[in-house]
């Protein structure tokens, strides 16, 4: 069954032109249009990868100093995920996500896909076409909102490989353990903030038990890279986790009526979103132990654009 998850970007650039001897504006409805990549190898202009730079929580800063103005020029989504990663400097230009050393990454590739096709070929737009729901206790059926990434945004940001992405890997006192978590973009310390709150919840405690961060994979039975390949992901203890696939054997990507079971308490899963987290338990294709660090999706970042 296709579902079709491109959520369209319209926008008409208006030129405003002076005329010296009147005064009289005129329009200019000679727009360009967007550049458009349909090929997904050529949606990267660069292969270098992102400085990075010392850890900083994008919490602490303000959000008039950290968020771009709103311009009509930019899509909403692209203006929100340029807010949402103030170390990265990005902006946005003819249809492209552009860092600073010039890389550029296509926002949306004009393609109409199925549901498996977005997961597997998305790009920027389709990541951010879904609602990260938190007033449902059951995710809609294909409501996995965060679950599909583009690959070569987070790529860009966080290492295009093992080894450049542990560069950047510090470790976090998390529970008595010490895991490996990325310090771009202060990932690093907003999973510390996640740690000193629930520390303050002492029943809390044995839900963060054996848990684990940093692993460079692809997805089980996928091509495409795990979230935890790039050091911005934690699974905790999977005493009390459930997955979608371990409840239903057999199950596929678009099969409907999936049953749903959790165990994680949603003061956990409130503290996570707090910090910038998005929870695999809001998803259809539910991962009650998985946490990725998403500030571009996460629900209480209030100084973004609305999703």
């Amino acid at each position: 069954m296709n579902y079709r998850i491109l959520l369209p970007v319209a926008f008409a650039a208006l030129l405003l032109n002076c005329n010296n001897a009147t005064g009289q504006q005129t329009d200019n409805n000679d727009a360009a249009a967007a550049t458009v990549s349909s090929d997904a190898s050529n949606s990267v202009s660069s292969d270098a990868s992102a400085p990075a730079s010392d850890s900083q929580s994008a919490n602490d800063v303000s959000a008039s100093t950290n968020a771009q103005t709103a311009d009509p020029a930019i899509p909403a989504l692209a203006q929100r995920l340029i807010n949402a990663y103030p170390e990265q400097h990005l902006t946005y230009t003819d249809n492209h996500i552009v860092f600073p050393d010039g890389t550029k990454i296509v926002f949306d590739d004009g393609k109409q896909k199925s549901f498996e096709q977005m997961l597997d070929d998305c790009d920027i737009e389709d990541m951010l076409s879904m609602k990260y729901d938190t007033s449902e206790k059951i995710p809609g059926y294909l409501s996995d909102a965060g679950r599909a990434r583009s690959e070569a945004f987070f790529k860009k940001m966080y290492g295009n490989n093992e080894a450049a992405v542990r560069k950047n890997l510090v470790k976090v006192n998390w529970f008595g353990q010490s895991l490996l978590f990325t310090k771009v973009n202060g990932a690093d310390i907003q999973l510390k903030k996640v740690a000193d709150e629930i520390a303050k919840h002492p029943e809390l405690r044995k839900y963060m038990e054996q848990s684990s961060s940093f692993y460079w994979r692809p997805v089980r039975g996928a091509k495409r890279l795990s979230a935890h390949s790039y050091g911005m992901t934690i699974d905790i203890c999977t005493k009390y986790s459930n997955y979608w696939l371990w409840s239903n054997k057999g199950a596929g990507e678009t099969t409907k009526g999936l049953k749903y079971e959790n165990r994680i308490p949603e003061q956990i899963v409130t503290i996570f979103e707090k910090y910038g987290f998005i929870w695999g338990g809001r998803w259809y294709h539910y991962d009650t132990m998985h946490f990725e660090y998403r500030p571009e999706i996460a629900p209480q970042q209030s100084d973004l654009p609305t999703l």
